[in-house]
């Protein structure tokens, strides 16, 4: 018997065929997303060659559209609903395309961090509507599981393949690592106008909590990156810094007295959910720290080509789509628990492991041992958002995936602003220190993990 979620969703009378179409677009959407996310970090150094900037305008490259993606994220739900799914999508993509094509043809480094703002906006918008799209498409629960398992076999993809695509792309030329989304979209949006229109759907919209969710992770974002350059006790900085305690103090207000807020705190009571979003920031600290770091050490530090970085990230990434499916396998068999633990101590071991390496370490050595801190995250993340799901009502599901994927945001936006400050001085002190807080960070988070108790 349906749910009455699920009696909701109007069944599709087209068929297998415009479920293939809902299910095309939304794969392709979720690749670009995830493929934008990763391609830009090994084509850094040729971008500060062509448009200069330094390690700063480098990190305002890559935490353009992972900030604007984060905080983005939660209220996107909400516009998916109330213009409906497949028009949400299609302006998020058109959006995501025309900031793409900018990019590409970006002039200057202000220009092209204003344009990835802009991508990250796009991104966001496309986010929720491409499971909104595969909900609407597979009304029933089984055929809708393996949809899902396809949908994000296109993250996988996208996440295994940017460091070499990016490498690839960036020996040639850089400005093609932003052009090869415009072909990938359009093909989306052709599947697209082959889906039937989403209904809409009148939910409330938390503007208080959505524009002090901005400002606050965005002043954050500006303390650290370009504190980094200023000094933490430049005025400017200091004042960036209160703004975003000011504007954290008004989106917890909110959230606590708002009658429809966007995260809402009686979530945080339960110790699996706080424990899964400690995790998932720990996690994409970790993953995007060392991405962006290992990006510019190979580059910058070890006289590698764009090309060759590209392919020494190639062992990093190329079984991630593997080990999510003996992460499920190990979930079923030992517990959500027990494998988020195995994971992070894997991807911890990882981390402190490349914190020790001596300088003269073969690079192709490194390459591969990057390998744990990919597979210990690959192998967390699932039972993660396995176990941050079942500790919430059915109803509220939804809620609960979109507060964990802006903490997992947040966590890689906060790692390349942490990470770039830490190497601006020093590349190899400062590349040990980010080591050694990641895997503090991810020890916290396994002790939290391992406290935690189905509430």
């Amino acid at each position: 018997m349906p749910t009455p979620a699920e009696a909701a969703v109007p069944a599709r009378t087209s068929g297998t065929a415009e479920q293939r179409h809902a299910l095309g677009a939304a794969l392709l959407g979720f690749f670009v997303i995830t493929l934008d996310a990763l391609i830009v970090s090994v084509a850094l150094p040729s971008i500060g060659a062509d448009l200069g900037g330094g390690i700063t305008g480098l990190q305002w490259v890559v935490d353009g559209y992972t900030l604007m993606l984060a905080a983005l994220l939660l209220s996107a739900g909400s516009v998916s609903d109330r213009i409906g799914a497949k028009r949400a999508f299609g302006l998020g993509l058109v959006v995501f395309l025309v900031a793409s094509a900018a990019c590409g043809f970006a002039p200057s480094l202000p220009f092209l961090v204003l344009a990835r703002f802009v991508q990250g906006v796009g991104a966001a918008v496309m986010m929720p509507a491409t499971l909104a799209m595969i909900r609407e498409a597979y009304p029933d629960a089984r055929a809708r599981t393996q949809a899902l398992a396809i949908w994000a076999l296109g993250g996988s993809v996208g996440s295994a393949a940017g460091p070499l695509v990016g490498g690839a792309l960036a020996t040639w030329n850089w400005q093609w690592i932003f052009f090869i989304n415009v072909p990938v979209g359009a093909v989306a949006l052709v599947l697209l106008a082959r889906v039937a229109t989403s209904p809409r759907r009148a939910v409330p919209f938390d503007l208080i909590g959505q524009v002090s969710a901005v400002v606050t992770l965005s002043a954050l974002t500006y303390a650290l990156i370009e504190g980094g350059q200023d000094g933490f006790g430049s005025p400017v900085i200091l004042a960036s810094l209160g703004v975003a305690a000011a504007a954290l103090v008004m989106f917890l207000a909110g959230q606590a007295r708002g009658r429809a807020p966007m995260m809402p705190l009686d979530l945080f009571r339960s110790r699996p959910v706080v424990a899964g979003l400690t995790a998932g920031f720990a996690l994409n600290f970790g993953f995007y720290g060392v991405t962006f770091l290992f990006s510019l050490y190979f580059q910058g530090f070890r006289g590698q080509s764009a090309l060759a970085t590209g392919l020494l990230f190639l062992p990093m990434t190329v079984h991630c789509v593997g080990v999510s499916l003996v992460s499920a396998a190990a979930t079923r068999r030992f517990g959500a628990r027990r494998t988020m633990i195995a994971g992070q101590l894997v991807m911890g071991t990882g981390l402190l492991v490349l914190c020790l390496l001596p300088s003269t370490t073969p690079v192709w050595t490194v390459a591969v041992l990057l390998m744990p801190v990919s597979f210990g995250g690959t192998l967390a993340v699932p039972a993660m958002t396995g176990l941050v799901l079942a500790s919430v009502p059915a109803e509220r599901a939804g809620l609960a995936s979109g507060v964990l994927s802006t903490f997992r945001q947040v966590g890689g936006a906060v790692a390349v602003a942490v990470y770039g400050v830490l190497v601006a001085g020093s590349f190899a002190s400062g590349m040990r220190v980010g080591l050694i807080a990641g895997t503090v960070m991810l020890a916290v988070a396994t002790a939290g993990v391992a406290r935690a108790r189905k509430a």
